[in-house]
This record gives C-alpha cells, sequence and structure tokens, in this order.
C-alpha cells in the first residue's frame, strides 16, 4: 500500500484538535512534499524525519514521490509534534508498518537527527482532549518521555511513552508480531500526585496586622487586592503569601492549570496542584500579560488561572496592559482574536496589586519625609484609570514598621490557622449559592446580603460622600458578605458594612 493514515493533534489554543496525517508514495522524480497550512517548524520535519528514519536503520523511500499532507488543511499546525506521526506515516506507506495497527493510536513527538524522541509543549492537553471525546473506544496516545507523565495526570487515558523512533515502529510490524515489552515502550499509569503543596508562611512577616485581615477577607471571597505602602514595608512578601490562603485546589483546577502551563512549557510535576503565583516585571508588554502572538499563546494572566496574579509597581506597567485587565477581571477568561485565527484561554485568576503612594514612595510615612510635589504625586497615581480601581476589590494601606518595632515584634499567626477560616468561609459561600462571594451578580447580590433598613442608609451614605459608581457598591457588598461568612453571620449587618467601606478608599495624593 502506498497511502497511509496517521492520527495526531493539533494545538489552536488550550483546543486540541484531531489532525490526520496522510502521506503518498508514488513513482516520479524523487521529492519530498508538505502540504496542510504548515508552519515553518512543521516544514524542517522533512530533514529530522529523513535523517531519523535513516539513523534508526530503517529504510527511507529516497527515489520515491512522498506527498504529506496535514488535514484539515484551513487549521495551523506549528512545533515539531508531527515529526513521529510523519515519520510512522512514510514507513507504513512503504509497507515496513502495518497501517491497520496504527489506527487505534495516536502520536506527537519531535525527532532528533538519531531517531531519539524529544517532549512536545501541550501534551496535557491533548490527553484532556482525548478524555473528553465521546464513545467507548478512545485511541491510545503515544508521547515522548516527560510528555507521557504529564498527559498521564488525566484518569481513564491509556498514554504510552516511547524513547525513540524504533522503539514505536517495532510494536506496528507487519503480520503477527506480537508486540514488545521493553523499557523504551512502556504504557505509563496515572502519574502517583506529590503530598500536600507547600507555600511560604505568613507567620514570616511581623507586624501588618490590618494588611493580614485584608489578605484573608480576599482569600475567602476570591476578591483582589491592592496593597499600597512605602518601600520596604512587607507588601511584596505579603503577596507572595497569599497563595497559601487559599483552598487547595480540585483535581479539574489542578487540571487546568498545569494544562495552561504545559502550553507555555513551564509545566513540572513538582508543581501538581499547587496555586501558582505569577509575578511579571513591570516592563512586560500587554502581549506578555494577556497573551497573543501567532499561533496564540497564553499570557501571564492565563498562567495564573486558578492561582495568584501579583503585579508589584503597579503604576509603572505599561498603561495599555493595564487597560487590557479589565475584562478578564470582570468574565475571568480572555478572548485572543486575530485576523487569521480565534483563541480563548481562562484567566480565572485573583489580582494582587502593590504599589508606593508616590514617586519617592514617603508620601505618609512617619519614618521619612516625603519630596514629591503635589503635582507629581497626582501625577503618578493619575497613571492608574479610575475603571481598573474600580474594579479592584480591597484597597489597603500598609504601613513601615520602625526599627525596634519589627525587630521586637512577635512572630505573627502561621498560614495554617488562617486558612482554616479561609476555607470555613469559602464552603459556606459556595453551600448557599453555588460559587465564592466574588462571582455573585446581578440580582444574586442583593438576595445573598438582604441589608437592613439601617445597614441600607448608611452604606447609600458612604458611597454618596465617597462618590461611588454602581459597580464599587456591588463589590463593598460582596466583600461584606465575605466579612460575614468569616464570623459566621448569616445576615450581613452595619459592622460587616462597615469594614468593608473601609477597603474601598480611593487614591488621593493628600
Amino acid at each position: 500500500m502506498s497511502l497511509s493514515l496517521v492520527h495526531s493533534r493539533a494545538l489552536l489554543g488550550l483546543q486540541a484538535r484531531p489532525v490526520v496525517v496522510e502521506v503518498h508514495l508514488a513513482n516520479g522524480l524523487p521529492s519530498f512534499t508538505l502540504v496542510g497550512l504548515a508552519d515553518t517548524e512543521v516544514k524542517e520535519a522533512r530533514e529530522r524525519v529523513r535523517s531519523a528514519i535513516q539513523n534508526s536503520g530503517l529504510e527511507f523511500p529516497g527515489n520515491k514521490r512522498i506527498t504529506v499532507n496535514l488535514a484539515p488543511a484551513d487549521l495551523p499546525k506549528d512545533s515539531g509534534r508531527f515529526d513521529l506521526p510523519i515519520a510512522l506515516g512514510i514507513l507504513a506507506a512503504s509497507g515496513q508498518l502495518d497501517p491497520r495497527k496504527l489506527a487505534g493510536y495516536e502520536f506527537a513527538g519531535e525527532l532528533s537527527l538519531g531517531g531519539d524522541l524529544r517532549p512536545v509543549r501541550g501534551a496535557l492537553a491533548m490527553s484532556l482532549a482525548l478524555a473528553s471525546e465521546a464513545g467507548s473506544k478512545r485511541a491510545q496516545l503515544v508521547l515522548p518521555e516527560g510528555s507521557a507523565q504529564e498527559a498521564a495526570l488525566v484518569p481513564d487515558v491509556r498514554i504510552y511513552r516511547a524513547l525513540h523512533l524504533l522503539d514505536v515502529a517495532k510494536q506496528f510490524l507487519p503480520g503477527d508480531v506480537p508486540p514488545e515489552a521493553d523499557d523504551g515502550w512502556v504504557r505509563v499509569a496515572t502519574t502517583d500526585k506529590p503530598g500536600e503543596a507547600h507555600y511560604p508562611d505568613l507567620a514570616d512577616v511581623k507586624g501588618q496586622a490590618a494588611a493580614k485581615r485584608a489578605l484573608e477577607i480576599a482569600a475567602a471571597g476570591g476578591h483582589s487586592l491592592l496593597l499600597m505602602g512605602a518601600p520596604g514595608s512587607g507588601k511584596s512578601m505579603l503577596a507572595q503569601r497569599f497563595a497559601g490562603l487559599l483552598p487547595a485546589m480540585t483535581t479539574q483546577e489542578a487540571l487546568e492549570s498545569a494544562a495552561i502551563a504545559s502550553l507555555g512549557g513551564r509545566f513540572s510535576l513538582a508543581r501538581w496542584a499547587v496555586r501558582p503565583t505569577c509575578s511579571p516585571h513591570h516592563t512586560a508588554s500587554a502581549v506578555a500579560l494577556v497573551g497573543g502572538g501567532s499561533p496564540p499563546r497564553p499570557g501571564e494572566i492565563s498562567l495564573a488561572h486558578c492561582g495568584v496574579l501579583f503585579l508589584d509597581e503597579l503604576p509603572e506597567f505599561p498603561r495599555a496592559a493595564l487597560e487590557a485587565l479589565r475584562e478578564p477581571l470582570e468574565t475571568g477568561c480572555i478572548t485572543i482574536a486575530r485576523a487569521a485565527q480565534r483563541a480563548e484561554f481562562p484567566a480565572r485568576f485573583q489580582l494582587i496589586a502593590a504599589m508606593n503612594p508616590c514617586p519617592c514612595g514617603y508620601l505618609g510615612s512617619s519614618l521619612r519625609a516625603c519630596r514629591c510635589s503635589p503635582e507629581q504625586v497626582a501625577r503618578y497615581q493619575g497613571k492608574l484609570s479610575g475603571p481598573l480601581i474600580d474594579r479592584i476589590d480591597l484597597h489597603v494601606e500598609v504601613g513601615a514598621l520602625a526599627a525596634h518595632e519589627l525587630i521586637n515584634a512577635p512572630a505573627g499567626e502561621g498560614t495554617a490557622s488562617i486558612r482554616q477560616r479561609v476555607v470555613a468561609a469559602r464552603d459556606r459561600a459556595v453551600n448557599r449559592q453555588g460559587s465564592a462571594n466574588q462571582a455573585l451578580e446581578g440580582q444574586a447580590i442583593d438576595a445573598q446580603c438582604q441589608l437592613e433598613a439601617a445597614t441600607a442608609t448608611f452604606l447609600n451614605t458612604a458611597a454618596s460622600r465617597l462618590g461611588w459608581s454602581g459597580r464599587s457598591i456591588h463589590r463593598c457588598l460582596k466583600v461584606a458578605r465575605t466579612i460575614a461568612d468569616l464570623a459566621g453571620a448569616a445576615q450581613v449587618d452595619a459592622g460587616h458594612v462597615a469594614e468593608a467601606v473601609q477597603y474601598r478608599r480611593a487614591l488621593k495624593g493628600v
């Protein structure tokens, strides 16, 4: 037979679309043509595949006219993941392998010139796509070492690990040859999950009771938080320990987070079920932050999915990058639309931002005098737009401690005890409404808060004096609902609302 079909998958965003690698051998002038909207990396597979087959002791049909089609033709293909299926297709079309045996498998892997298999990006996305397909007869996935262990995190999917092209070829020889079991070809069992995730302890931060209280509220309700204070006051330490306060990841959350990390080439088994904390530098562009490129790749907000996005020195970020955060903060996803293709990535993260109150950083500090003029302060704080600040639930001032206060301060409360209260409050919210308080919208906010007349009057008065928008009022109510959950209260009262109002201060250069 001079025609063979091999199955693989192409990545489009977080989706792994099926691809059929069609290989045809014909008489004529020797050539190797690859078609099907292949990127440069895929077209370079011609040289890798030729060398890998020859160096593996197999026969490359160099005297034939070889045509490889990656179908569907309108789906973009990139990276070296198609090296292995192209090589197998050529071997099957030339009669060295049995095409019928290849039918129940899907393949992905980059080949070295010597035939060794190298890991590919997005193996977990491929495995998730395979698991989600309906039908009792699912294909089996053959991947290189590293990628196979990653894909095996998905339950109920048959994953095989191969080290070399020859290890794969030996399993599909023509005739009734039984498959060989050796170290180069093994079925990978569902990977044993690592133990409990470990995070830095909040007890390392001395003092800062108000800021720690805000972290506890933010973790319990899924709220975003802005920390403002002088340099060295502990803003970064607080933010880096925030992920440890969040409830443990569910299996679905861990799979989603790992799949996105795999697309970005950042996945590690040691980080399984550990909530990510992404801290991009303030020179990051809008594309680096929200994602983009061709083909579209996830940005920092998607890599922080189910975790924390920490933006230090918030006013120093490019204006376009900050404004791009508006929609993801509301919707929990980001859609990257380009002329040729469109991709959607999840971006359900918790934003923790930190900033100085002024250019020199010491406005309002009791330790050093501020040397900034009112115009400089206004210009610095004006780098943050009102709509963006409006979408941040909690605004907290972090005061700097004097030397004697820092040295003599006792160790603070640890992460473990605070997390217990956070988990209890989050469970109350989920049992009551099916989601965290931050996800409440529209009538659900009124239904879950149900303020008494005096409490409602207090909130209306505060909102009028502070010039709040409707969004600010709703976010204040959601924070108040979280404070009530932490206190174990069924009703939101005036005390809960009053504390929530304190966390909605406007930035002022005074």
